[in-house]
């Protein structure tokens, strides 16, 4: 079974909240639910939300790639709510603070993440 990616971008500011359109204006968010968990793709150096389609025992994957990692690491340290949105549906990225700095931890100095996503990282998300 192929997994269903969905890449996120165009990130903006509504009030408190980033939002994240979805890159191909045709996707649907509309039969998914967040899981609040996160992993990383080292070769295409992005991150990645899970999210469960109703009835199915897979998930989709919603790629946040670098062009997003701004509005990410904002939202992270100010404890915004992050939104990923379609033509039909919003989706709130529930838990994705807690799944952001436990992701971040582990990949800081970690070469087995890679050179160009440990600097990618290390260069948007540095705390000063």
């Amino acid at each position: 079974m192929l997994r269903k990616i969905i890449e996120l971008g165009r990130p903006e500011w509504e009030g408190d909240t980033l939002v994240l359109h979805c890159s191909d204006p045709s996707v649907s968010l509309e039969h998914l639910r967040p899981c609040g968990q996160m992993i990383v793709d080292s070769d295409a150096c992005a991150f990645i939300y899970l999210a469960e389609v109703d009835g199915e025992d897979d998930y989709t994957y919603l790629f946040l790639p670098v062009p997003v990692w701004h509005g990410l690491r904002s939202a992270v340290l100010e404890h915004k709510r992050v939104v990923a949105v379609s033509k039909d549906a919003k989706l709130e990225l529930v838990q994705l603070e807690d799944e952001f700095r436990y992701l971040l931890e582990n990949i800081r100095g970690n070469s087995n993440y890679g050179n160009k996503m440990l600097e990618n990282v290390e260069a948007i998300f540095s705390v000063e």
